[in-house]
C-alpha cells in the first residue's frame, strides 16, 4: 500500500483546459467559472495551481492554438504546467516532481474530459498514494452518444458518485461542489 503520510500539503491540479478541449463540452461556463473560484481560493492560500495541458499526434497538436489553455484562466508565470500526451496527469510527466518538491499528499483535481483524462488521472493519483478531491461541479465531458456513450451529465453524476464512494486503505477519495472545497489535507 503507498501512501504519503510525509507530504501534508495540498495543490489543485487543472486538467486539460484547452481551446480545443473545452469545444461543445456540457456546461462550459459553469465549469469554467468554477476553476476560476478554485484558482482564486486556491491562491488565498498559497495553494500551489498546477495546470496540466494535454497534446496528441492526431487531434491536439503541442503548440497549436487549440492546444493552449483558455485565455481567462488565470495562469501565473510561476505555475507549474505539465504537459501530457496519456490520459492520466502522471504518466511520463513531471506531475509527481511537481508534487513532490512541493510536500502534496493531497490533490484537488478539475478540469475535463471527465470520462478519459480526469478519471484516469483520478485513479493514478490513488494508486500513487494521494488523497483525491474530485470537484464535483467543475469537471466536464463532451456527448459521445453517437458512439454508444451515456449522455455528458450522466457520465460527470456517475463519475462523481463512484468517486466519493471509493477507497483504498490509508487514502481519502471524495467528490465535492466548488464551494465546498477546502484546500486543506483529509483525514485519512
Amino acid at each position: 500500500m503507498t501512501t504519503l503520510p510525509q507530504r501534508p500539503a495540498t495543490a489543485l491540479v487543472i486538467i486539460d483546459v484547452q481551446n480545443d478541449v473545452m469545444v461543445g463540452v456540457h456546461e462550459r461556463q459553469r465549469v469554467v467559472d468554477n476553476v476560476l473560484t478554485l484558482v482564486s481560493r486556491a491562491r488565498d492560500t498559497s495553494t500551489p495551481v498546477i495546470w496540466v495541458q494535454h497534446s496528441s499526434d492526431r487531434d491536439l497538436a503541442f503548440g497549436t492554438r487549440g492546444w493552449e489553455l483558455l485565455d481567462e484562466l488565470p495562469v501565473d508565470p510561476g505555475d507549474p504546467i505539465v504537459h501530457k500526451k496519456h490520459g492520466d496527469a502522471f504518466e511520463d510527466t513531471g506531475l509527481e516532481a511537481e508534487l513532490a518538491a512541493s510536500g502534496v499528499g493531497h490533490v484537488v483535481i478539475a478540469g475535463a474530459h471527465t470520462d478519459f483524462c480526469i478519471r484516469s488521472t483520478l485513479h493514478g493519483a490513488l494508486v500513487r498514494g494521494y488523497d483525491v478531491t474530485l470537484v464535483s461541479d467543475a469537471h466536464t465531458a463532451e456527448d459521445l452518444t453517437e458512439w454508444g456513450a451515456p449522455p455528458p451529465e450522466q457520465v460527470i453524476a456517475h463519475t462523481n458518485m463512484y468517486w466519493d464512494n471509493q477507497t483504498a486503505p490509508g487514502r481519502t477519495a471524495v467528490a465535492v461542489v466548488t464551494e465546498e472545497v477546502g484546500f486543506t489535507r483529509p483525514i485519512s
